[in-house]
């Protein structure tokens, strides 16, 4: 890739990040997607493809890298998909490398554990006002693979700059890629985040061999703590409606590709966490943050049913079956309040 050439950097070189640079350079934007690891993007350069995408060619416009100032020297675009506890030291590390005034895009979905600041919180923390100013939010039902592999998409992405959101929806929309404008960007990532947490407590249900109607409510009222701790937080309840919100919590409580699902199901058929996230070979975001989620309703006097005994059973070692007859047993009330 010539260095002269405007491109896009995509830090962070999973799954995740690796369909958003197809997206990218599908639409003729050369990618420099970046890793931390340089034998990681040595197999890469040498097999045309990500291991965490197997059997997905790298397009020709994507260049992995490990060289971080190679990645962001004169982007036009700096897209951050790392995972969320690795944000704030991607950023401390490489804040002084990124190209001033252009838009940072964060699809990273998760709250920071310790801090408890959603990942707008962190950018602002670290980077200042001038760096939150210029970050929008990328989310919605989105498995990685079926994105690169080209499957129609829709996703959205918020700003509280409009006219911002507005600038990164022209930079990703394809006709396979459909992209919204939002204007509030905490909600998109209250969802974001607790839509995963959520989606464990739905594989815990598979796995205890549970019906098709309690995953249905499952979802709902996991729907009604989303908007509970979004609203919080300062975002806009009707988000939650959106893709953001039931359209990822959907996908990520039903679809295979889910690995939070996976992580529910394999704990709901009796197997220890550990066991179940060394054979992932991934990260599951939903796992960190059902801590996160815990400690923020708790702090904030959020009801989170769902996402505390998922908490429980993940990090205080509670059955999956305890966890479902507590929530069953909970005083009756209104459905809406």
């Amino acid at each position: 890739m010539d260095p002269a050439v405007a491109h896009a950097a995509v830090l962070g070189a999973g799954a995740w990040g690796t369909a958003l640079a197809t997206v990218l350079a599908g639409r003729g934007q050369p990618v420099r997607l970046w890793t931390w690891q340089e034998d990681h993007a040595a197999r890469m350069r040498a097999s045309g493809e990500n291991e965490l995408l197997r059997g997905v060619r790298l397009h020709p416009g994507v260049e992995p890298t490990a060289d971080a100032a190679r990645a962001l020297g004169g982007a036009e675009l700096v897209v951050l998909v790392v995972p969320s506890h690795a944000l704030r030291e991607t950023l401390e590390r490489l804040g002084g490398l990124l190209p001033p005034g252009v838009p940072i895009v964060s699809a990273t979905k998760g709250i920071e554990n310790g801090s408890l600041m959603l990942m707008s919180e962190v950018i602002a923390d670290v980077l200042g006002p001038e760096g939150a100013r210029r970050a929008a939010f990328l989310s919605g039902p989105s498995f990685a693979r079926e994105v690169a592999a080209g499957s129609p998409t829709n996703v959205v992405v918020a700003a509280s700059d409009h006219a911002l959101a507005v600038d990164v929806q022209q930079r990703f929309a394809t006709e396979r890629f459909r992209v919204y404008s939002g204007d509030d960007p905490v909600g998109v990532e209250v969802g974001g985040a607790l839509k995963n947490v959520i989606a464990i407590a739905a594989g815990a249900c598979d796995g205890l061999g549970f019906g098709h109607n309690t995953r249905a409510a499952l979802i709902t009222r996991g729907l009604a703590e989303l908007v509970r701790l979004a609203v919080a937080k300062g975002g806009q309840p009707l988000t939650l409606s959106g893709l953001a919100g039931m359209g990822d919590l959907v996908l990520t409580c039903t679809g295979d590709l889910s690995r939070n699902r996976t992580v529910g199901r394999e704990i709901g058929a009796g197997r220890a966490l550990d066991d179940v996230l060394a054979g992932l070979g991934a990260v599951a975001e939903g796992v960190n943050t059902a801590r996160a989620a815990h400690a923020l309703g708790t702090r904030l006097g959020v009801d989170l049913p769902i996402c505390f005994e998922v908490h429980r059973v993940l990090h205080e070692g509670k059955s999956p079956d305890r966890a479902v007859r507590d929530v069953l047993a909970r005083p009756l009330r209104k459905e809406i309040d």
